[in-house]
Order: C-alpha cells, then structure tokens, then sequence
C-alpha cells in the first residue's frame, strides 16, 4: 500500500508507515486474503447461531456418557481421515508445477485411499469397543467411518478450489456443513437418539459438504504412475505423517481420559475440550485453512512471509486471547447457567485448557509457514517428538483427573512450540523482538482484564448476586477494560487494522 492510498493528515506519521507496511507490496493478493477471511467469517458466525442453539438444547438432551460414548467412536476418525487424505489437498496447493495429469492421479489415488481407509476402521472397531470395554461401540465405529468415503473423493477438488482462491464457494459450504450438522443432531437427539445423534449428525454433515465440493470442482481420474508421482507424494506423505502424529496427540488425552477415567470422566473432559476450543476453530483455524493458498504465493519472498505472519499473529491475537482468557475467567458461572449443574466437574478442566489454547492460537501460524516454504519434513518430526512428549504428560496428569490431563497441555506444549519458533524465525528472517511487538496489544488487554475481572469476583462482586447477573457483571468488566486497554495504550495499532480494511474496502468498489 503506497502512502498516497490512504487519507491521513501527515503522510510521515509512524501509523501510516504501519499501515503501508501492513498492506504491503503484494496488495491485490493482500485484497485476496483480507475478502477471503471476510467471507469465510461472515459464513462461519452466521452458522454458528444456528449450531450453538442447537447445542445448547442437545446437551441437555444428551448425557455427559453420551458424551462419552461419542468421543469414543471418532478417535479413529482424524487418523483415517489424513491417512486416505494423503496430504493430498495441501500438495495440490503447495506445489505449484503440477500437470493435470499429476493431479487426475492424485485423485484417482484419494479415492483409493478412501475406500482403503473405511475397510480399515472396519477391522479395528471391535478391538477398539473391547479397549474402551463398550461392545455397542464396534457398530458406531463402523458408521462414523462411512463418511471416509466421501472423503475420498473431495480430496482434489478442495485442494483446486484452495488452489484457485475460491473461498467464498469453500465458506459457504463449510457454512452449510455446520448448519446441517447442527439440525441432524438435533433432531436425532429429540428422537432419543442417544450417542447416534451425535455421530450421525456430523456424517451427514460432511456428506452434504463433500458432495457439494465435488459438483463444485470436478477433476478427470487417471491410472498412477509412481515414476511421474514420487515428488507429490513425497511432500504428501510428510503432511500426512505430520497430520496424524498432531491429531493422535490432540486426541490422545481423550484417549487417556476415557480408558484410565471412564465414560462419565471422558464426557467431562470432551466437552470442556470442545468448549475451550472455540476459539481456536473458529477465530484461528479460519485462518490457517484460508492462510496455506497464499503462503503458497509468496513462498520465495521472505519478507512477504514475515509481514503476514507478524500482522495475522497480532490479529489472532487481538481476537483469541480475551476470548480464550476470558471463557477461563467465566467460566464457574457460565457452566452451570448455560448447559446445567450436572456439568459442573468439568469446570476446572475447562480453566486450564482455555489457558492452553490461548498459545496454541498463535503457534498454529508456524506449521503452515514451514510447509508452504517446502519444510513439511520439519514440521513432522516436531509432531513425531510431540506424539511422545505430550501422552506422557497426559498419563501422569491423569493421576489428579481430568483436570491434571488438562494441566499435561499446559506443561508440555511449550516444548512441542519452541522448535517450531526457533525453525520458523531462522527460515524466514523474523526477529523475535518484531515478533513480541505484534502480541504486545493483547497481552497488555488481557493482563489489565484478568485483575480487573479477578478483583471484581472477590472484592467488588456481592456474593448474594444471582449467577445470570454475576456473569453478566463479569463479562462486561473485561469487554471494558480489554477494549479500553487498547484503546489507551496501542491506538494506533487499532487504527491501522481498521484504516487496511476500510481501504481494501474502497479499492474493491
């Protein structure tokens, strides 16, 4: 962005300069990601209306073994999902110089895979259902991997949708994924449904997406050559080992939970991961699925690279971490009030893993800039020492319940990030002072927020209050002093994000 692009009195003022900077030289591709993210915001929070409703009514329809019994039945899932997947999508993305060819067989090798990857489920759900001691769970297994199928054949025509920057058509199904998914499982749960609901209702769901996604990007199949495909699957088969290595140790603490714990503890601790993991969903994963297309772009541009990890880890911050603090500062009062007294147990666990998510908001930018710079290989290893170091800390937590699992993440993670850093900041050129001045508005709003909120619960807030209004009371006091943190202290770091916007907005009419 030149100077002349925006209006501001004094064209040597330190803002403009940060908002030139911000902008950068690549503004159409800048234009790109900005209205892409925009979409696929606007998307995602519209559905989210209809899927929290529906949320908010299953859980007190359902019950924590329910819960349980559900999480049980996806362990399988995220392995058998990368596992047919193949890295497929993000090669199709990454690597630039494919044929059409090259890319008929990936997709005739997807839907391979995909096939291959249902039979498999099928011979490990009834060893699975005698591990978690559960007989009902084998058939469960079973249908919840239906869904690799479809899987299979979605693989390449997302990939070419990614590759060719049509987010809006990829916001709007995701969009649509949700909203059906929220219906089916409610729906199913006031037919007492049970766990089905829950395992059904996201098949259907993904069913819908992929079906749309395939219609939306038809691709030709063709026979694999492994002479013509050695470099694709190659860089497929370290996103691959990455994927299933970070899903196994994302899942492993349910794992541990469930099989040291039990069905109730395992309930307790899903749904305190499910919700301390909003915000990573849908504020950072927003952004990483949109982030690899146009990392990809500017894969041999370091300082390109450098811009946009420094001014998206300053934006996810601002947004995810009063969020993520937040949901930990309230969340006493919130659990009884919104989903009901008998969840209580869970809130503890819910504290410590909103901590977590706070920093792995952040770190999650890292692993794309790596791939997309052609360092899958890094980004595995560091996923395969993760797959030893975090189980560890979860089996030894257990010892103190599930809030102790939850307490594994806080300890160990640190060693699974710094790493990535160290690889990240050497690849690309980043200082680590540039960096912590990107995090240093909301660190500062979420310091001032957590004494403010803290001195409001045990000084200021009369214990005779009822729950609705001590929440209400909380939650207003650190949208305050957030917001009036940097309103005081970073200004103009908040003008910038608003004058890129407003002026991407002006460029596009």
């Amino acid at each position: 962005m030149d100077p002349q692009d925006v209006a501001v009195p004094n064209p040597e003022s330190p803002t403009l300069k940060v908002v030139s900077a911000l902008a950068g030289p690549n503004r159409t591709l800048d234009r790109s990601l900005a209205d892409s993210l925009a979409w696929r915001a606007a998307a995602n929070w519209s559905s989210q209306i209809v899927s929290w409703a529906s949320f908010l009514i299953v859980v007190r329809l359902l019950s924590p073994a329910d819960y349980g019994v559900a999480a049980m039945a996806i362990i399988l899932w995220p392995y058998l999902r990368f596992l047919g997947e193949f890295g497929i999508s993000q090669t199709v993305v990454t690597l630039r110089d494919l044929t059409d060819d090259q890319i008929a067989q990936l997709n005739s090798i997807a839907v391979i895979l995909g096939f291959a990857c249902f039979g498999l489920s099928a011979l490990l759900a009834k060893p699975l259902a005698l591990f978690f001691r559960t007989p009902a769970l084998a058939r469960l297994v079973i249908v919840a991997c239906t869904g690799l199928v479809v899987l299979g054949f979605r693989a390449v025509p997302e990939g070419l949708l990614a590759k060719e920057m049509r987010f809006r058509r990829l916001a709007g199904l995701e969009a649509l994924l949700d909203v059906v998914s929220a219906v089916a499982t409610l729906l199913m749960a006031y037919w007492k449904m049970g766990y089905w609901a829950l395992v059904l209702g996201n098949l259907v769901g993904y069913t819908v997406r992929s079906t749309l996604v395939v219609i939306s990007r038809p691709h030709r199949y063709a026979l694999p050559e492994l002479r013509t495909m050695r470099k694709p699957l190659t860089f497929g088969w370290h996103v691959l080992v990455s994927a299933v290595a970070w899903s196994a140790y994302e899942r492993l603490d349910n794992a541990t939970a469930g099989r040291v714990l039990g069905q109730a503890a395992l309930g307790f601790y899903g749904l305190a991961w499910s919700l301390a993991n909003v915000p990573l969903e849908k504020l950072t994963t927003l952004v990483t699925t949109i982030l690899p297309s146009y990392l990809a772009a500017v894969q041999t541009d370091p300082p390109a690279l450098r811009r946009y990890l420094r001014t998206l880890t300053e934006a996810l911050s601002l947004a995810t971490f009063p969020t993520t603090i937040g949901l930990a500062l309230v969340a006493r009062e919130l659990v009884p009030l919104a989903l009901g007294q008998k969840w209580e147990p869970m809130v503890t666990s819910l504290e410590i893993l909103a901590v977590y998510t706070t920093f792995r908001s952040i770190v999650a930018l890292l692993p794309k800039v790596l791939t997309a710079i052609g360092n899958p290989r890094f980004v595995m290893w560091n996923d395969l020492r993760a797959l030893v170091i975090l189980p560890c800390a979860f089996y030894i937590g257990s010892y103190r319940g599930i809030a102790g699992i939850a307490t594994g993440w806080v300890v160990a993670y640190p060693l699974v990030a710094w790493p990535l850093y160290r690889k990240t900041f050497q690849s690309i050129g980043m200082q680590v002072g540039e960096y912590l001045r990107a995090l240093r508005p909301a660190t500062d709003g979420i310091v001032v927020m957590t004494l403010g909120v803290l001195l409001l619960k045990r000084v200021i807030a009369p214990s005779h209050l009822p729950l609705l209004a001590r929440l209400l009371f909380e939650i207003l006091t650190g949208v305050v002093l957030y917001t009036g943190t940097l309103l005081i202290l970073h200004r103009s770091r908040i003008y910038v994000f608003l004058q890129a916007a407003r002026t991407a907005r002006q460029v596009r009419k």
